[in-house]
C-alpha cells in the first residue's frame, strides 16, 4: 500500500512539474502558422480604453492581421458591472483606430471568462466559415486557452503577445501560479468527468 501511495505522489509531482514547465515555455520561439482568424482574448478595459494587458494582446492581433497571417480578427470579452463598454467593443475601436477595416473584425461581447470567450468566438466565426484560428493572449494564459479551444474541436495554435504587460518576475509569478493551478484543475476535472 505504501508503494502505491508513493507512486501516486510521484506521478502527481511529475504531472505538476510537466504542466508548470509547459505553461512557462509555451509558444517560445515557435513559428506562427497562417490561419483564417486570430481570436484576441479580452482583458480589462478602463473607461473605454484597453488596459495595458489588453493593449498588448490587441497589438499582437493587429500585427498578425497586418502581416497577412490572418484574414479576420475576433475580439472577445463582455462588459463587467458598471463598465462603459465591453472589452470586445474596446478592442474593435482600438483595431479600427490602428487601420483594421471594420469588415474584417468580429466581436463576441457576452463572455467574462476564457471558456466562454472561446466557445462564443467559435460560434460567431463558424457563421463566417472560419475554420482555423490563432489564439492571442499572454504566454502563461495560452496553454489553458488553447486546451479549452481544442476541447471545442477547434483547429487552433496559440500566439503569445510580444507586448505583454507582465514583464517583471513580480507580475509574472502570480499570473503563472494562477494559470498553473487552474489548468491542472481543469484537466483533472475533465479526466474524472469523462
Amino acid at each position: 500500500m505504501k508503494s502505491l501511495v508513493r507512486l501516486i505522489i510521484l506521478v502527481g509531482f511529475v504531472y505538476a512539474f510537466y504542466t508548470g514547465y509547459s505553461i512557462w515555455t509555451y509558444g517560445n520561439g515557435e513559428a506562427v502558422p497562417e490561419a483564417d482568424a486570430a481570436i484576441v482574448l479580452g482583458a480589462a478595459q478602463w473607461n473605454g480604453h484597453p488596459s495595458p494587458v489588453f493593449e498588448g494582446r490587441l497589438k499582437q492581433g493587429i500585427e498578425l492581421y497586418k502581416e497577412d497571417m490572418v484574414d479576420y480578427l475576433v475580439f472577445t470579452g463582455g462588459a463587467s458591472e458598471n463598465a462603459v463598454s465591453s472589452e470586445a467593443n474596446v478592442g474593435m475601436k482600438y483595431a479600427i483606430d490602428n487601420g483594421v477595416p471594420k469588415d474584417d473584425i468580429l466581436i463576441e461581447d457576452k463572455s467574462l471568462v476564457t471558456r466562454d470567450n472561446v466557445i462564443n468566438a467559435k460560434e460567431i466565426a463558424d457563421d463566417r466559415g472560419i475554420e482555423s484560428y490563432l489564439l492571442v493572449s499572454d504566454q502563461f494564459h495560452l496553454k489553458r486557452a488553447v486546451y479549452l479551444a481544442k476541447s471545442q474541436g477547434m483547429s487552433v495554435e496559440g500566439v503569445p503577445t510580444d507586448y505583454s504587460a507582465y514583464e517583471s518576475l513580480e507580475t509574472k509569478i502570480p499570473f503563472f501560479l494562477r494559470e498553473w493551478a487552474v489548468l491542472m484543475g481543469q484537466q483533472v476535472t475533465d479526466v474524472f468527468s469523462n
